[in-house]
Parts: structure tokens; C-alpha cells; sequence
């Protein structure tokens, strides 16, 4: 029985002496999550959410004032350019369209009369200029009897009477040509005016059906056969009959932070995702870039408010989608990652690998406790092997373009190099020339590991 207590007090101690002698090895050490700076293609993108829209759409609002009479199509219809899609009581303007179109064919009836009354007239002028023409005659053979005395006065002064009395007549023919004539002309005015109206009451007779712009889609139709509705009042209720989507050319608008959009421009490609259709999706490109900022609480344009608060805001981003699905849908939510910058063969490491602190003066040592106000420059602390020592020191370097989880380094950095990458707290509380011991736990995402920036 003494020899095992004897054992097991030998065993104990030879095992306190290895727990100190570890606890030993690693006080001063700080353990830390590396990395490896290494090469590889970088993409930066830019984000934004919103809806798909059709690149043209219309509300087709009434243009009459009336009672729907027939409604020809339902909601998520196909339409064709020219189809007739509703229609409104039309019984005034149909009676005054026929009336007026009666009214000209009288006035068409007039007008072939009085051409008739000119040609009647221009008849009794030829005949009146015939008879004149016999009178004179007869006049001037009398008035050389009369002169050679062989004539008398009385007969004389009959022949000269017939002659005044047909000049007098053509005269009379011919006025009276120059009055049908005008009457004529007066008549192709009022026909001229009265077809000027005809075309106006067809005008309106034609606003009470609505017809298709374009090939598209009805998208939304608010009223219903029966419903009555009021012209000329954009967007009120009772005034817009549907909504027609054209399909063939689909975009998506999305919002894109004010701290993104310097680096969205026309022409870049994106991906669009919808929530409505998971695991799909829809390549395009950005033709809109929008140069308002828009309040992101309510949507209005920062030159349109009113309000004095400062707010975060947003940029109106269009982006079109090179092949168009018919399973898309106006107003559908959507995320698009548009890309902003591509870089092959880059040199990267981790993002969060970064810190900021201030310089060291040059052939000094770091101050205990960091000045707040000091000048601050970003870098990394890159771990070195020290005569079987590791090391972390800090290294100033500078960046490119940024992507999802790496960013780009330019210079300060070679592929191959290992850094710190975490944790988060430790890379906020790390000091130059530390000694480190690489931590081979398991991560754990605590708060502070999935807080942004050091």
C-alpha cells in the first residue's frame, strides 16, 4: 500500500511540473486565428434591393366619361398592339357622329344644287348673249334705214329699246351667275366646318374604346364592367381602366447606398436574384445610373424634400436583363450584385485582416497607451518566426479593390505571407513585435469576430 501512494504522489508530481512547465512556455504569448496572403481572382461588387420592372409600361386612363360597358381582357392577359381591350358607353357621342355625317350629306345635296343653279345661269347667259347679239344687229341695220331716212322714228326707237332691253338682261344673267356661284362657295364652307366637327365627334366616339399600345401584358385592372369613370385625372381612382406591361424588355431597380454608387457606372454586368424564384439567376447590365439621392425612409429626391434632417440616402441603379423569363413579374422583390471591378491574379488576403494604428516615429518604440488623436494608418500584422518565436509585427499596406470576404493588397505584402485575421478583439487590442501562438481551436462567431472594421 505504500509503495502506490508512493507512485501515484511521484506521478502527480511529475504532472504538476509539465502543467507549469506549459503555463510557463506560454505566458506573454497571445493566441491568434492566421491567414496566408495569396493570389487568386478578385471581383468587387456592389449590392442593392428593389423590384422588376418593365422597361415601358402605360396606365391606359379613360378618355371618356361614362359606364364600362365591356371589358375585353383579365388581368395577366397577353395584349396585342391595336386590340381593343375595353369600352364605354357611347350612346351621345354614336348619335352625334350620325348626325352630323346626315347633315353633311344635306349639305353635299345643297352644294350639287347650287352647282346646278351656275350651270342654268351660265345658260341663260349664253342665251342672253346670243340675243343680244341678234338685237344689235337689228338695231345697227335700223339705224342706217334711220339715217337714209327710210326708217321711221317710232321703229327707230323700238329696235334701239330691244337692244338696252338684252344688254340690261345679260347683265342680269350674269349677276345672278356671281350670286349662285357665291351661294356655292358658301355652301363648300359650311360643308368643310361641318366636316371639321365630324371629325371631332369621331374623335370622341374613339375615346370611348380603349386599344392597346404595344405587345404586352395587362398587369393590373382596377375596374370592373358596370363601374363608372372619370376622365382626365391622372392616377385618381376611377379614372385608370388597366395597366399594360411590355414584357419583351425587363429591367430591375434597385437602390444602392451613396457610399457604393461612385463605384456603379453604365455598362457594368450584374446578377439579379428574385425571392420569388430561389436558385435562379438573371444575368445584365447596368443602362441606368441614377444622379438624385433619394431619402431611403421615404423615397423622395433629396432636391424635392423638404425636410432638414440628414438621413442615410440612396441612388436609383436600372438594370436591364439580357434574357427576359417569362416567369418574371412586375413588382417582384429582387437583389442585384452588380460588378464594380475585376482583378486576375490579384494579390489578397482576408479583409478582416486589416487594423489601423498609429505609425511608429522612426527609431522609436510605440507608446504604452495610444494617443486617440493620433494620425492612424491601415495595415497588418504579418507573423514571422524569430529564433522559434513567433512574432506578429505591424505592417503599413495599402489596397485595391475590395470583394466579398478578400480584399486586394498593392503593396506592403507578398503571396505566401502568413498574418493575423482574428480574433476581432485581439486585432483591436494587438501591440507591435508580440509574441503569438497560432490558435488551433475551432472559430466561434462571437459579436465582436462579426463586427466590421478595427
Amino acid at each position: 500500500m505504500k509503495r502506490i501512494l508512493v507512485a501515484v504522489g511521484v506521478v502527480l508530481a511529475i504532472a504538476a511540473i509539465v502543467v507549469l512547465t506549459i503555463v510557463r512556455a506560454q505566458a506573454g504569448y497571445t493566441k491568434v486565428v492566421t491567414g496566408k496572403v495569396t493570389r487568386q481572382d478578385l471581383v468587387s461588387t456592389v449590392s442593392g434591393t428593389g423590384q422588376i420592372k418593365p422597361k415601358t409600361y402605360v396606365n391606359l386612363g379613360a378618355t371618356a366619361f361614362g359606364r364600362i360597358t365591356h371589358l375585353y381582357v383579365k388581368e395577366g392577359e397577353k395584349v396585342h398592339r391595336g386590340q381593343q381591350v375595353a369600352s364605354i358607353e357611347s350612346v351621345q357621342q354614336g348619335a352625334n357622329v350620325a348626325g352630323q355625317e346626315a347633315a353633311i350629306a344635306a349639305a353635299r345635296t345643297d352644294i350639287a344644287a347650287y352647282v346646278a343653279a351656275e350651270k342654268t345661269q351660265q345658260a341663260a347667259i349664253e342665251h342672253s348673249k346670243a340675243d343680244l347679239e341678234q338685237k344689235r344687229l337689228d338695231f345697227d341695220r335700223a339705224k342706217a334705214l334711220y339715217n337714209a331716212q327710210v326708217m321711221s322714228k317710232q321703229d327707230y326707237d323700238a329696235k334701239k329699246a330691244a337692244y338696252d332691253t338684252d344688254v340690261a338682261s345679260l347683265a342680269q344673267s350674269e349677276a345672278a351667275l356671281a350670286q349662285a356661284q357665291a351661294q356655292t362657295d358658301s355652301a363648300r364652307g359650311h360643308l368643310t366646318t361641318q366636316q371639321a366637327t365630324l371629325r371631332a365627334n369621331v374623335d370622341l366616339l374613339g375615346k370611348t374604346v380603349a386599344i392597346a399600345p404595344f405587345d404586352g401584358i395587362v398587369t393590373n385592372l382596377p375596374v370592373r364592367e358596370g363601374e363608372t369613370v372619370v376622365e382626365g385625372i391622372q392616377n385618381a381612382e376611377g379614372s385608370t381602366l388597366m395597366t399594360l406591361a411590355d414584357m419583351s424588355v425587363i429591367t430591375a431597380e434597385v437602390k444602392v447606398d451613396e457610399t457604393d454608387i461612385v463605384n456603379v457606372a453604365v455598362g457594368q454586368v450584374a446578377d439579379v436574384t428574385v425571392d420569388a424564384l430561389p436558385g435562379k439567376v438573371f444575368k445584365g447590365h447596368v443602362t441606368e445610373v441614377g444622379d438624385q439621392a433619394l431619402l431611403r425612409s421615404t423615397g423622395v429626391a433629396t432636391s424635392q424634400s423638404t425636410s432638414g434632417q440628414e438621413e442615410a440616402k440612396d441612388f436609383k441603379v436600372v438594370i436591364t436583363i439580357d434574357t427576359p423569363s417569362e416567369t418574371l413579374r412586375p413588382g417582384l422583390s429582387t437583389t442585384a450584385k452588380i460588378e464594380t471591378a475585376r482583378k486576375t491574379e490579384a494579390v489578397t488576403m482576408p479583409i478582416q485582416a486589416l487594423a489601423m494604428r498609429a505609425p511608429t516615429p522612426p527609431g522609436g518604440k510605440a507608446p504604452k497607451e495610444p494617443d486617440p488623436n493620433a494620425k492612424q494608418e491601415q495595415g497588418v500584422f504579418v507573423v514571422e518566426d524569430e529564433k522559434g518565436k513567433l512574432r506578429a509585427h505591424f505592417v503599413p499596406v495599402t489596397t485595391g479593390i475590395t470583394g466579398t470576404t478578400d480584399i486586394e493588397v498593392t503593396g506592403g505584402l507578398k503571396p505566401g505571407q502568413e498574418i493575423v485575421t482574428g480574433t476581432f478583439h485581439v486585432l483591436r487590442t494587438l501591440k507591435d513585435n508580440a509574441l503569438v501562438k497560432r490558435d488551433t481551436t475551432p472559430a466561434t462567431v462571437t459579436k465582436d469576430d462579426s463586427a466590421s472594421g478595427s
